[in-house]
């Protein structure tokens, strides 16, 4: 006998997850737990297992339940059991599940009632269950019995209420009918971790076993004592009804013809019992399902939006229709020739926000690289000082000069001059990359045409390799022209006799005087000693460095003058990612504290290249490895000749300026060169010759046929597509077919929040034929209180001939009371006026009714 209401909810619930299995995702419901709080023996475990329908809790008088259960209930095809602790065993029989409790429960507590927070976890796979979590908990109490802690009641409360506490739980708070209500442990712990009453469900247990002649019956129909949620009565079976193996369905048969024969419960039958019980917690389950569905319908409507645009395009999609191919191939070879320019000129329509790319790049190695790498060769101070003295010795042979040799000054500088090439070499090499990274950017856009990208990328990047050819013979020419004529009378070039007045370290170059040149986030490492690695907001001046705690540039940490300064680079730490380069003074003075050399680090080498290129700018420039250590050169090589010295000088002044006027004929050339005849010569290349190109290499058929990645990327849109909208119609089924059960308005439940003086549930039976009654009235009446008084309590009507059965049937269970007429109290005969009572003074009265006994409608 399983739970009905739950088993109608699964295909619900498969209908959903299918939906959303078939976009590949997870439908995540989080279904509520539901936990059930009560005292010891109230019949908690009988309640729990009546909702799952199985029977394979243990059973008894006293503390059974000594251990928390939380049992998983898993929607699967098979039956069976299986336990935390015991893994990888399935158990079918339910009675070994009891079994295996009870072993489980002694073995962590003993057998002498002792209790522990430590639960057991018990999962069941059944096809008649929802995937929930159900929680069997110890019964409260108040005195320890054999092991058990003296703080007995302590600890099980902490125990339930690390439990009842989460929102996603709903409380079954169960008393049973043959104690005092008013004194509820269960309903007072609820009350705390749920002060709203939205999730507490009062259950009434053990009816059958109440006195002769009493009743819960205003209870139960939430007049007495009222939450919001009401009560609900069940009848579970007995220990004996156990032991013999009564089964549940025999058990749920016995409990309806129970509420049916009571004369006091037979009106609310429909509302009590177990069945009513599920469907209540179903009930709860199946709002709880409709509260998620807008969440879920909004996550699915936002997905089909944004595949709306993409599907469009496959709608009306044939593979293999030519026009559509020739189209194609005209539109991606267009857009292909858009995209390279943009990347180029840089105009595109989405920037690159995360690094440099195409014409940015380009321009960093036109503008910071190359002069770089020129600035490297030309000032090297030392050998270019000796080469000059060889030069002027070998042209006097064995002469000694009395004037400067002009031949010696040729010679230098054609020999600095040749010395060019490389790095105009390199220059294009880097140029020639960066156009074959962009181009092969380009072409991510043709992912869907696996030919087609090949073929593209290879034409267009073999025409780059064949403009590079021209272009390096090109700037190799400019170079060989340089060096066939030195034109001394250059507008620019000081001439001798400026150049023996003329004095290297005064006519040396800078920029503009307090010019800011750079700023920009560098890291100054420092040894832990002396205060450790930290990043700072550098600022480089035409005059100075200086560095500051952030960007705001309000707390200023140092500034270091430039005079002397000069950039070696420094190879990075073995644990460190970043690319370092330093700074030293020449004349070998500390430059920071006590520190001969600074060492900035930053994250790229790029970024190290482009500061080192902004402290050219600013006048300072790298170190030269020497090849030769000083104590190897040879002693003539230094003469000290004051006539040769001054020759040298000269020499040294002249080549200086006239490379400079070369240094800025190919540093403005070089950009104009390579832009003309490789760049602009490939957008040209690629706009006009490229379609003919592509046309040329082979079957267009073949060029155009679609990967199957990109295949196999549209059938999945579609099919997403389709799941969604199917998902979304599901999800609308599901909203029109089921429907949200009203969360009942609050009752006045302040009677659990006082210590409320013991109140009487059971009534006595009459002792004698009730006084004649006034005439009741006929017309409507007001309901009574949402929280009655002990001396207003409307008695019920009792069942007349010709009356229905069940006249609150149709109404709501968690509704307001029903309307009483109403009628005045009365006092039970047998009472003598003037009898003192014996009720504490200042206590309400509240009249004893008394209740003719009424023959059963099914006797």
């Amino acid at each position: 006998m399983g739970n009905r209401g739950m088993e109608d909810l699964i295909p619900l619930i498969n209908r959903l997850q299918d939906a959303f299995s078939s976009i590949g995702q997870s439908c995540n419901l989080d279904l509520p737990q539901i936990a059930v709080v009560g005292g010891q023996s109230a019949g908690k475990s009988s309640v729990l297992e009546n909702f799952v329908g199985r029977d394979f809790l243990p059973r008894g008088s006293g503390i059974v339940t000594r251990r928390p259960l939380i049992l998983q209930l898993i929607n699967n095809k098979a039956e069976y059991a299986e336990f935390l602790h015991c893994k990888g065993r399935k158990f079918v029989d339910f009675e070994e599940v009891r079994q295996e409790i009870e072993a489980e429960t002694d073995r962590i507590t003993g057998s002498n009632k002792g209790i522990s927070p430590i639960p057991i976890n018990l999962r069941v796979y059944s096809p008649h269950v929802l995937n929930l979590t159900l929680i069997d908990l110890p019964g409260m109490t108040k005195v320890a019995v054999g092991d058990q802690p003296q703080d007995i009641e302590q600890q099980i409360r902490d125990m339930v209420l690390q439990f009842i506490t989460k929102e996603s739980c709903l409380i079954l708070a169960v008393t049973p009918a043959n104690t005092d209500l008013a004194n509820s442990d269960a309903l007072k712990v609820a009350k705390e971790v749920d002060p709203q009453g939205l999730r507490t469900i009062g259950v009434i247990t053990k009816l059958d076993l109440m006195d002769e002649g009493t009743d819960a019956r205003e209870i139960l129909e939430n007049k007495l004592l009222p939450l919001r949620r009401g009560y609900i009565g069940v009848v579970n079976r007995s220990q004996k009804d156990i032991d013999g193996r009564k089964d549940i369905r025999a058990a749920l048969a016995a409990e309806r013809k129970f509420f049916l024969s009571h004369p006091a419960y037979r009106h609310m039958a429909d509302r009590m019992g177990t069945p009513h019980l599920q469907k209540t917690l179903n009930q709860q389950l199946t709002n709880h399902i409709r509260d998620t569905l807008p969440g879920l319908r909004s996550k699915l409507q936002s997905q089909l939006l944004s595949l709306e645009k993409e599907v469009e395009e496959y709608k009306n999609f044939r593979p293999d229709d030519p026009t559509r191919k020739t189209k194609a191939l005209l539109q991606m070879v267009q857009q292909f020739g858009v995209d390279f320019e943009k990347r180029i000129e840089g105009s595109g329509n989405q920037v690159d926000t995360v690094e440099l790319s195409g014409g940015a790049r380009i321009n960093r190695i036109f503008h910071e690289r190359f002069p770089f790498e020129l600035v490297k060769i030309v000032f090297d101070e030392k050998e270019l000082r000796r080469e000059i003295s060889h030069a002027i010795k070998n042209v006097h042979g064995v002469r000694t000069g009395l004037f400067t040799p002009d031949m010696a000054f040729e010679v230098i500088v054609k020999k600095q001059v040749i010395k060019l090439k490389e790095p105009c070499l390199k220059c294009i090499d880097l140029v020639v990359q960066e156009l074959i990274n962009t181009v092969r950017q380009c072409t991510d856009k043709l992912g869907s045409y696996p030919r087609l990208r090949e073929e593209t990328e290879r034409i267009v990047s073999t025409y780059i390799r064949e403009r590079e050819g021209k272009t390096k013979d090109q700037i190799l020419l400019l170079i060989d022209i340089e060096l066939s004529y030195i034109n001394t009378n250059h507008e620019d070039f000081i001439g001798f006799a400026n150049a023996q007045q003329r004095n290297a370290h005064i006519n040396k170059k800078r920029a503009i005087p307090n010019q800011v040149i750079r700023k920009g986030w560098l890291t100054l490492n420092i040894s832990i000693m002396k205060g450790g690695s930290k990043e700072y907001w550098f600022v480089l001046t035409a005059e100075s460095l200086s560095w500051y705690k952030d960007e705001e540039e309000k707390e200023k940490k140092y500034m270091l003058p430039l005079d002397n300064l000069k950039l070696r680079d420094v190879e990075k730490g073995f644990m460190s990612s970043k690319h370092v380069f330093g700074i030293f003074n020449t004349e070998q003075r500390n430059v920071y504290k006590d520190l001969r050399q600074i060492e900035l680090a930053c994250e790229s080498q790029e970024d190290v290249d482009s500061w080192k290129a902004s402290f050219l700018r600013a006048g300072v420039y790298p170190e030269k490895d020497q090849v030769e250590n000083d104590e190897s050169v040879p002693v003539d090589t230094f003469s000290m000749d004051p006539q040769l010295e001054r020759q040298v000088e000269t020499i040294r002044n002249l080549v200086d300026s006239y490379i400079g006027i070369v240094n800025k004929t190919i540093r403005d050339l070089m950009p104009k060169t390579i832009m003309h005849l490789m760049i602009n010569s490939a957008k040209d290349f690629i706009h006009s010759e490229l379609l003919a190109y592509l046309y040329s290499s082979g079957d267009q058929n073949a060029l155009m046929e679609e990967s199957a990645d990109q295949a196999q990327r549209r059938d999945d849109m579609l099919r997403m597509y389709h799941a969604l909208k199917e998902a979304l119609q599901i999800i609308g089924d599901i909203s029109t077919s089921t429907v949200s059960a009203p969360v009942p308005p609050p009752v006045n439940d302040s009677w659990l929040q006082r210590d409320p003086s013991p109140t009487p549930q059971r009534r006595p039976a009459a002792a004698a034929p009730p006084p004649s009654r006034p005439p009741a009235v006929r017309g409507p009446t007001p309901g009574p209180p949402l929280n009655p008084s002990p001396a207003f309590v409307a008695p019920p009507i009792p069942s007349r001939p010709g009356q229905p059965a069940n006249p609150f049937g149709n109404q709501d269970p968690f509704g307001a009371p029903p309307l009483i007429p109403s009628r005045p109290a009365r006092v039970p005969p047998g009472v003598p006026p003037g009898v003192p009572s014996r009720r504490p003074p200042g206590a309400p009265l509240r009249p004893t009714i008394i209740r003719p006994s009424e023959p059963s409608l099914l006797d």
